[in-house]
């Protein structure tokens, strides 16, 4: 099993920065990869960035240049960078981890981004 806890979400100004985080316990060994989701209200969740175990990434376009992940530390916490943001961005902010043929997730974060 793996446990993941999402923090750093909040309220920002549009054009503002904020630093979500994704701590992982758990079974850690062996995680394939780590993404972030976000869902707007009454939206589907869409997938916003990903960050394999080898390090490579792949964003969502309209976030590309705004976003950055990153982690895979050894406190297992991969973090994702947002600045710019726009009222657009707004939403709960998921992390989810494969291992295996497992997806686990995290309880999310609310992003709120005001015009």
């Amino acid at each position: 099993q793996v446990q993941l806890v999402e923090s750093g979400g909040g309220l920002v100004q549009a054009g503002g920065s904020l630093r979500l985080s994704c701590a992982a316990s758990g079974s850690t060994f062996g995680i394939n990869f780590v993404s972030w989701y976000r869902q707007a209200p009454g939206k589907q969740r869409d997938l916003v960035a990903t960050i394999t175990a080898g390090g490579s990434t792949n964003y969502t376009d309209s976030v590309k240049g705004r976003f950055t992940i990153s982690g895979g530390d050894a406190k297992g916490t991969v973090v994702l960078q947002m600045n710019s943001l726009k009222p657009e961005d707004t939403g709960v902010y998921y992390c989810s981890a494969k291992r295996g043929s497992s997806y686990y997730w995290g309880q999310g974060t609310q992003v709120t981004v005001a015009s």
